[in-house]
């Protein structure tokens, strides 16, 4: 048993690999390296990133819309991965692709990370 050591949190999470449904009905999974943050850090971090107002939300252009959804979930992923194992390099352009392209890996992972953060836990 690990002895616990208040005030010296790690870099990252331990490895976690995330599984979701593929559009195809197929299981997809990515091999994921969280950074930590406590839960405070996580809140600040949320508020940075999702609480911004824009004029695709205002103006309720849909197409605008669900493009700022992907891009906040593009950078929320190069925000909270450390590493992945797809074989594209982690960044917002190719994180925002991921969100685009297969949403239920973004979702799967942007819940892993929370469920890792506020309750302690990795895995589905």
């Amino acid at each position: 048993m690990a002895k616990i050591t208040l005030g010296k949190p790690p870099k990252t999470f331990a490895p976690v690999v995330v599984t979701f449904q593929m559009p195809d009905k197929t299981e997809g999974s990515i091999e994921c390296v969280f950074k930590y943050r406590t839960r405070r850090q996580f809140g600040e971090f949320l508020a940075g990133t999702f609480d911004s107002k824009t004029d695709a939300v205002k103006d309720l252009d849909f197409a605008a819309l669900i493009g700022v959804a992907v891009d906040k979930n593009g950078a929320y992923l190069t925000e909270v991965l450390d590493s992945w194992s797809l074989d594209e390099k982690l960044g917002p352009d190719t994180a925002a692709q991921l969100a685009d392209e297969v949403p239920a890996a973004a979702a799967a992972i942007m819940a892993a990370y929370s469920a890792a953060v506020t309750e302690g836990r990795l895995g589905n």
